[in-house]
Order: structure tokens, then sequence, then C-alpha cells
């Protein structure tokens, strides 16, 4: 199933609503958020539909608890949910920044249960002319949608990373944890980072001065 957050066309919503993509048309589903719709165990009543090509996408988790960024050797480096951006939305450049540079990885949603409940593309910017971890902490993008496991299979063996995030602790709904990609870049003022994934889609985001 492919799922996503979206907003109608006539409606600019921040975060948007859930919603599961049926061929062309998006089904809306009764939940505040794809945390929620996997809280409830993935049920939901379900309302209007509208066509793909009239909604804005949103990012699929736009509020993580955390996101776990896993490196070459197998552990993590947490990310910050508060820099998270949709797709098509703009990245701004930090101030005294040039150019940037972008890392698209796979990344699996946590959904009930503390089971993966779906995987979506994440790209993680990055700044080399700042220092330490501000190099990374200030724009990733989620999206476009978010595809569950019974429709992508994937190379990697998710299981003992989601063991590992998990260790000693509680994984919640909407935890991100990515894995994979090389930076790509650099990317300017004006410039279009467009990166794609079948199923997922297409991430594409508008990179643009302060």
């Amino acid at each position: 199933m492919k799922l996503c957050m979206f907003s109608p066309g006539d409606q600019n919503l921040e975060r948007g609503w859930p919603g599961r993509i049926d061929g062309d048309v998006v089904v809306q589903l009764a939940a505040q958020t794809l945390q929620a719709y996997f809280t409830g165990g993935g049920d939901a009543r379900e309302h209007a539909t509208y066509p793909v090509a009239d909604v804005t996408l949103r990012a699929p988790v736009l509020h993580p608890p955390s996101i776990r960024i896993f490196g070459a050797e197998g552990d993590f480096s947490f990310a910050n949910p508060a820099a998270v951006h949709g797709p098509e939305d703009t990245i701004v450049l930090p101030a005294g920044v040039e150019a940037i540079e972008a890392q698209l990885r796979l990344a699996a949603v946590i959904g009930d249960a503390g089971a993966i409940g779906g995987f979506t593309l994440l790209n993680e910017f990055h700044a080399p002319q700042l220092r330490g971890m501000k190099t990374h902490d200030f724009a990733i993008s989620l999206g476009p949608l978010l595809v569950t496991p019974d429709e992508l299979e994937t190379a990697r063996d998710w299981n003992p990373l989601v063991e590992h995030a998990g260790r000693n602790t509680r994984l919640y709904p909407g935890d991100v944890l990515a894995a994979g990609g090389e930076l790509i870049g650099p990317f300017h003022d004006g410039d279009l980072v467009e990166v794609g994934f079948d199923p997922i889609g297409t991430l594409r985001n508008r990179v643009a001065a302060p």
C-alpha cells in the first residue's frame, strides 16, 4: 500500500491529511497523522477522494519523535526532527553558505508495536562550510510517499537496525531510521535537487538563498 500526507490543491495545510494512493486518486483516511493511523492498527475509515494531480504531497512524518541515521559500521547518530521538510519544499541555504550537498537515503518509518510501517526517501542536506554537527542539522526532506513493506523489497535487512535502535529504549510510531546513500552536489541558489526511487517516487527540493 502507498500512503501519504497531502493537502487538497485549494488548502495550504502545513501537515496535511493522511491518505492512501489508489491509482490516480488519493483516498483520505480518518486519522490525524500517519503515526495515529499506525497506532490504530492501520485501520481507518475512508473519506473523500482527490485526484493525485490536484493535491500537494507533504512529508509523510512532519514531526518525527526521533530520526536515526545509520552509518556503514551499523551504528547511528541522531538527526534534527525540527529540520524536516516535505517534497517540493524550498531548502534555504544556511547563513554564510554558498552551496550545499545532499545525501539520499532509504528510510524506514516505525509503525505499530515497534515494527516498520513503511519506507520513504530521506534527503539529508550538508553544508561543508560549517563545522561539527551544524554541518547537517539545518534541513532534511522526506517523501513523497510511504510504501508499506509488503510492496517494497529492499536489499538491506532492516531487522538488525530496528533491533539496535530499540535496544534499552522504546520506538514510537513515526520514528525514522535511515541508512545508505552517497553525497551529491554541490547545489547553489536556484538549483533543483531531484532524486527518485520506485515505487516511492521522486523527492524534489529547490535550493534558495536566505
